[in-house]
C-alpha cells in the first residue's frame, strides 16, 4: 500500500481526485504536508499520473479505485487510507455532470447514475467519514469540503437542470451535517465553483461552454482548477476553524 514514508501524516482522501478539480486539491494537499489517496474509478492512468506528480515534487500519495456510489467501495477506501496514515480530511469531488440538454429529454437512467454518484455517493463518503472522525465514536475529528456548483442556484436552463439539482441536494446536506456534528469535532462546508476550465466544459457535438460563457461572466473569464483547490485546502485548515456550514463560491461573480 506505501512504502511507509506516509505513515503518521494526516490522510487526506479525495474523491475523484484523478482529473480536474479533484487532482488540483490533491497535488496542493500534498504540498500542504497531507499523505494523499487519489480515488478514481475508471481513470487508472490519470490517477496514477497525480500520483506520480505528487511524488515526484516529495509528497506521499497512493490511488484507490473505487465507486463512491458503492458502499463496499467506499469502506475500503477509507480503509485503504487509514493504512496510509490517520484520517484527518475529506474532500468529496467525485461527480458527473448527467445527461446534456433539455430536462424533458434525458433518459432516466443517466438521470439515476447522475444522482446515485452526485448525492448518493456524497452522503456515503460523509457517513463513513463521520463514523471514523467524530469524536462521539472515539474519532480525533477533522474537516469535509464538498463540492457543490454554482448552478445550484442557477439552475442550469437547457443544459444540467438535474445536475444542478444533485447540487442542490449537496448544498443541503452540507448545511444539516455541518450542523449535525459541530460540536463533535468536525467541520462541514461546501465549495461552489462556477465556470471552471476543466475538460468537462467540452460537450461532445456542442463544443467548449467556455468559448461563450466565460466572456460574458462578471470577471470576463473562467476560473482555474488551482482557485478552487486554494478553497478547499483553506477550508480543510485550522485558518477556517470556525468556519463549518458555509456554501462557498468560486464563480467569479456569476
Amino acid at each position: 500500500m506505501t512504502d511507509g514514508k506516509g505513515q503518521g501524516m494526516a490522510t487526506l482522501i479525495v474523491t475523484g481526485g484523478s482529473r480536474g478539480i479533484g487532482a488540483a486539491v490533491a497535488r496542493l494537499g500534498a504540498r500542504r504536508g497531507y499523505a494523499v489517496v487519489v480515488n478514481y474509478t475508471a481513470d487508472e492512468a490519470a490517477a496514477q499520473a497525480t500520483v506520480r506528480a505528487i511524488r515526484e515534487a516529495g509528497g506521499t500519495a497512493e490511488a484507490i479505485r473505487g465507486d463512491v456510489a458503492d458502499e463496499a467501495d467506499v469502506r475500503a477506501l477509507f480503509d485503504a487510507a487509514e493504512r496510509l496514515g490517520p484520517l484527518s480530511a475529506l474532500v468529496n469531488s467525485a461527480g458527473i455532470i448527467g445527461p446534456y440538454g433539455r430536462l424533458d429529454a434525458a433518459d432516466a437512467a443517466g438521470v439515476r447514475r447522475l444522482m446515485d454518484i452526485n448525492v448518493v455517493g456524497t452522503i456515503l463518503c460523509c457517513q463513513e467519514a463521520v463514523r471514523r472522525l467524530s469524536t462521539r465514536h472515539g474519532g480525533p475529528g477533522g474537516a469535509i469540503v464538498n463540492l457543490s456548483s454554482i448552478a445550484a442556484d442557477l439552475g442550469a436552463a437547457n443544459e444540467y437542470v438535474a445536475y444542478a439539482a444533485s447540487k442542490g441536494a449537496v448544498d443541503s446536506l452540507t448545511i444539516g451535517l455541518a450542523r449535525e456534528v459541530a460540536r463533535e469535532g468536525i467541520r462541514v462546508n461546501a465549495v461552489r465553483p462556477g465556470l471552471i476550465d476543466t475538460d468537462i466544459q467540452v460537450i461532445p457535438g456542442v463544443g467548449n461552454r467556455l468559448d461563450t460563457l466565460a466572456p460574458a461572466s462578471p470577471m470576463g473569464r473562467a476560473g482555474t482548477v488551482d482557485e478552487v483547490a486554494e478553497l478547499v485546502l483553506w477550508l480543510l485548515s485550522d485558518a477556517a476553524s470556525y468556519v463549518t456550514g458555509a456554501l462557498m463560491n468560486v464563480s467569479g461573480g456569476r
